[in-house]
């Protein structure tokens, strides 16, 4: 029988932070760098523990050379072969310890992954990457990836409710991906899409990205999701007990989101939208009227799935759509406000480090997040 879980399950959108008493006196004086013991790896990590996405447009080489500089990380997308690893850990071995090598379930997918863990074994993270972290054969691979790389850091993911982040961890997971269709466009100006044609259907699309702003389509495909806020704080806990760590997977779409995941109890928050649009994030720039904007897409749109398997499956639909948007120049301007805002929300609530950040958040509900008088939305 159908069962209706009547809890309230909460969105970034519905809260906002309680600001404490702080004896800080500056956002220079909060430490951003957080440092963890995995699990079943036994391998430590010292970072600022954001993550470029691995999808295509955001998880690129060129990303990682920036973001590293800040000692963020990058879950690498899986469609770079093995000439161009080789290729950029030549050149850039600095880099290697702030990467992740992403692979899907299929055999090529692994066998592209041994290749590339072999030829470069400073790469000690993996990123096992599917839209439905729930299936059994799922379980099964990231066994079989823990047992064929017993020392490396595994992500795997993704799911939303703390059982499957506990059996994923018992299993071999040292990271559990938590999000099911929560992404949202970092951006709130209009956005376009090559179907746009008359002046209605834009004002339409400019709604609809404003109000369901996603490349990921899973909850309008599927009806299945879950509240981003609430599945973090669920799946932190069930993490958190069997000493698993868990990231944060998409809904962001401004620093304070960021920061609203990291005080729910996320140890890593991963971005796709914010990091999308940049000199350094894959995906075509083209030019309409005098300004200039870059593809994004969903790695089970249209768009992905004609690039890379020839089309859409005709037992399966498009799980993601494919936005253009406004070129922001380099990704450093957009990471520096993402760090500072973090910061801000530190000093706020009265944690000089980000580790203290959890256990100084009280979350209130709200009805409406920011004034939107002049946002050019009614």
């Amino acid at each position: 029988m159908p069962h209706i879980d009547n809890d309230v399950k909460l969105d970034f959108k519905d809260v906002l932070l309680r600001p404490k008493r702080s004896t800080l006196k500056s956002r220079s004086e909060v430490d951003l760098t957080r440092s963890f013991s995995f699990r079943n790896s036994k391998q430590m990590y010292t970072g600022i523990p954001i993550i470029a996405a691995n999808m295509d447009t955001v998880g690129t080489f060129e990303m990682a050379k920036v973001l590293c500089k800040f000692s963020l990380f990058t879950a690498v997308h899986k469609h770079y072969s093995l000439q161009q690893w080789e290729e950029f850990a030549s050149q850039n071995p600095d880099c290697l310890e702030h990467l992740a090598a992403s692979s899907g379930t299929g055999s090529s997918d692994f066998k592209q992954l041994e290749q590339i863990l072999e030829t470069i074994p400073q790469v000690k993270y993996i990123c096992l990457d599917v839209a439905n972290g729930y299936s059994e054969h799922f379980v099964e691979f990231v066994k079989d990836v823990r047992k064929r790389f017993p020392e490396h850091t595994i992500m795997a993911g993704n799911v939303v409710t703390g059982e499957m982040v506990e059996e994923l961890i018992l299993s071999g997971a040292d990271i559990i991906k938590v999000g099911i269709g929560p992404g949202k466009l970092a951006h709130w100006g209009p956005l376009i899409t090559s179907s746009v044609q008359t002046p209605m259907e834009h004002f339409t699309l400019v709604l609809v990205a404003f109000f369901l702003g996603s490349v990921c389509t899973t909850r309008k495909k599927t009806g299945v999701g879950y509240p981003q806020l609430s599945a973090v704080m669920e799946c932190a806990d069930a993490a958190h007990g069997l000493k698993g760590h868990i990231i944060s997977d998409g809904g962001c779409s401004c620093p304070g989101d960021v920061a609203k995941a990291f005080g729910a109890g996320a140890d890593f928050v991963m971005l796709g939208g914010m990091l999308a649009g940049h000199s350094e994030s894959g995906g075509e720039l083209i030019e309409k009227d005098g300004k200039k904007y870059k593809l994004f897409y969903g790695m089970s749109s249209d768009t992905a799935m004609k690039k890379y398997a020839g089309g859409i499956a005709e037992y399966r639909a498009s799980e993601g759509k494919t936005v253009e948007v406004p070129f922001k120049g380099d990704v450093e301007h957009t990471i520096r406000d993402i760090l500072g805002g973090i910061r801000s929300t530190c000093t706020y609530v009265g944690a000089a480090k980000l580790k203290e950040l959890s256990r100084r958040t009280t979350f209130i509900r709200v009805t409406q997040q920011v004034n939107l008088s002049f946002s050019g939305v009614s």
